[in-house]
């Protein structure tokens, strides 16, 4: 029992100091957008002049796809799991599953920019649907 008491306390602590990194990244790039007089400009450039439109708002796209990649590597590590077989007849993984749901995401994204333009509240919601749906039946 008291291994017990010790792996669970681990996990803690790895679950903890996985937040803490994420959030002090996250504490980076709020640092790190453009802001005058305490007001933060969150769609300017945060590299003037670089390669690339590095907002805040696409800053946050990829630390939110970091953070589930950090996610699903605990919970592999963890809880490890036996592929399954859902609808699409072909066997998927907690790990195939985000890529699918994030492969069809940026399709759904793509034809609501074609059909309907800017913003992408909307295009959002279907996209956390469709994640729901692939995590639940493929």
């Amino acid at each position: 029992m008291a291994a017990t008491a010790a792996h669970r306390a681990n996990w803690v602590l790895i679950w903890t100091l996985a937040a803490v990194v994420m959030a002090a990244i996250l504490g980076g790039l709020i640092l790190a957008t453009p802001h005058e007089d305490g007001v933060f400009d969150w769609f300017a450039p945060m590299i003037p002049g670089g390669w690339m439109a590095w907002t805040f708002p696409v800053a946050l796209f990829f630390w939110v796809i970091g953070g589930l990649l950090v996610l699903m590597t605990l919970l592999a590590i963890r809880y490890p799991e036996t592929p399954r077989i859902g609808i699409l007849r072909i066997e998927t993984t907690r790990g195939d599953r985000l890529f699918i749901s994030l492969l069809g995401s940026a399709f759904i994204c793509l034809i609501w920019l074609f059909f309907a333009g800017p913003p992408l509240w909307g295009a959002l919601a279907v996209c956390l649907v469709w994640a729901a749906v692939v995590f639940r039946f493929v």
